[in-house]
């Protein structure tokens, strides 16, 4: 990773109303590495709430937007300028509607694939070259509306094993911080 702090942005929508949604499963990866941290959020004048310390044994600072997930990007591309970081010192979790739930992928750069959060943080930014942690949630069942289903709450059975999920995220995310995207994704592509 770049010289400096590795800005680690959890995407989701603010409020108790979405805390529990698909869409907010950036948020809950964030939380749990802030709880690794150490650390709790706290208000930044870049509208967002901010967590700085050590993870992997690098200087990371953690964000949630406070705003809506198509908003996103401002905050972001605010703390990059504050902080001076290039876009490969960026890491954004994002829930990813094709990818089976509580699966893994891994990238740098590539497209938003209709995702209003990551199309807000490519303009922002203006590059696509961030990293991503994408964590599945899966297709809708049936003909359920993807923008519905996003912004409910993971079902009974998924949160069975949510924790165990968001715990093995945040472990991503602290691999590539550490070890770099392809050791990553030989480790989480895999299983």
């Amino acid at each position: 990773m770049a010289e400096g702090p590795t800005l680690v942005v959890g995407l989701g929508n603010p409020g108790p109303r979405y805390a529990g949604n698909r869409h907010n499963v950036g948020f809950m990866v964030a939380d749990e590495l802030a709880r690794r941290m150490g650390g709790s959020f706290k208000a930044h004048r870049g509208r967002a709430d901010l967590v700085e310390g050590r993870l992997a044994g690098e200087r990371v600072v953690l964000a949630k937007p406070k705003c809506y997930m198509n908003e996103s990007g401002g905050p972001v591309a605010s703390l990059r300028d504050f902080f001076k970081l290039a876009p490969d010192a960026i890491v954004v979790i994002h829930d990813e509607l094709d990818i089976p739930y509580a699966t893994l992928r891994l990238k740098l750069g590539g497209g938003d694939n209709g995702h209003n959060g990551l199309k807000s943080v490519t303009k922002s930014l203006g590059t696509r070259d961030y990293y991503r942690v994408r964590f599945g949630i899966g297709r809708p069942p049936g003909r359920q509306n993807p923008a519905d289903f996003v912004l409910s709450d993971f079902t009974t059975v998924e949160r069975k094993e949510l924790d165990f999920f968001i715990d093995r995220a945040a472990d991503a995310v602290e691999m590539v911080i550490e070890r770099g995207l392809e050791p990553a994704q030989n480790q989480y592509h895999a299983s």
